[in-house]
């Protein structure tokens, strides 16, 4: 399948880019020759039916497939201004996790207070000052807008929070190292729809400091919080566009067919 590349008019700056991308299961290619750009300070949404390739894609970002074994990458992912490709084996996945966070499904704060989950990957980095994680850790719970909630219960659990508020703790968890990108993979599928708005509203604040990719099944939801739109079907890239143009004049019928509903 060709899959097609719609430029915005208006080119924002690259902030990464995914260059012939294969990934395999062992002999199974999940991943065809997928070539992307990803922008900076914008909401890229990942569309399709399940096991269309969605979070396969966002994982190769952090390298997270590495912990399996059995996993293949071919092609490149270059994270820009410095042309990296953090798929080279001489580049350090722990390193690429911490420039590029990852908020899961399901929330999974850890089994520690709200403040140590928060400074988790500062300590992971070596850092010791608190009077810096204390300021950090104030930033990321701002930042995820629960400061307020939790700022006179820092040394309680963090799983003793509400379903919403963990996942605004493990987006402050995601932001407090400062990384350049920060994937979602379908974040608020377990929650609720008041703590899904405040989710949404709060990825639509963090694009003005991250750029973010998310995987959703929720087209209502893609067509809210992005600013472009890839529709991937059995591991093929099929369109990529800026959202207005997906939902309301997408190029191929496969794409039309899947926002309407008449198929997947």
């Amino acid at each position: 399948m060709v899959s097609t590349v719609t430029l915005p008019k208006n080119v924002p700056d690259l902030k990464a880019q995914t260059i012939d991308l294969d990934f395999y299961y062992g002999a199974y290619k999940a991943l065809k020759s997928i070539s992307m750009p990803i922008y900076a300070n914008k909401v890229t949404a990942l569309i399709g039916p399940s096991g269309c390739g969605k979070s396969t894609f966002l994982r190769c970002f952090n390298r997270m497939h590495d912990l399996y074994p059995g996993h293949r990458y071919d092609g490149s992912i270059q994270l820009l201004p410095d042309q990296i490709d953090i798929l080279s084996p001489e580049v350090d996945p722990i390193e690429v996790r911490m420039r590029i966070s990852m908020v899961f499904q399901k929330p999974n704060p850890f089994p520690k207070s709200i403040y140590e989950n928060v400074a988790y990957g500062l300590r992971v980095r070596g850092e010791r000052r608190r009077s810096y994680l204390d300021d950090k850790v104030e930033e990321a719970l701002r930042g995820a807008a629960i400061w307020n909630e939790v700022k006179d219960r820092l040394e309680d659990l963090a799983v003793n929070l509400s379903g919403g508020q963990q996942q605004r703790l493990c987006i402050a968890r995601a932001l407090a190292t400062d990384p350049e990108m920060i994937l979602f993979d379908e974040p608020t599928s377990a929650l609720d729809p008041i703590a899904t708005g405040s989710i949404e509203e709060l990825v639509s604040e963090i694009k003005k400091k991250v750029t973010v990719l998310i995987v959703t099944h929720n087209m209502q939801q893609a067509a809210r919080v992005s600013d472009f739109v890839a529709y991937m079907y059995l591991g093929d890239l099929v369109e990529f566009g800026e959202t207005k143009e997906i939902f309301m004049k997408p190029k191929r019928k496969e794409t039309e067919d899947y926002i309407t509903g008449r198929f997947g």
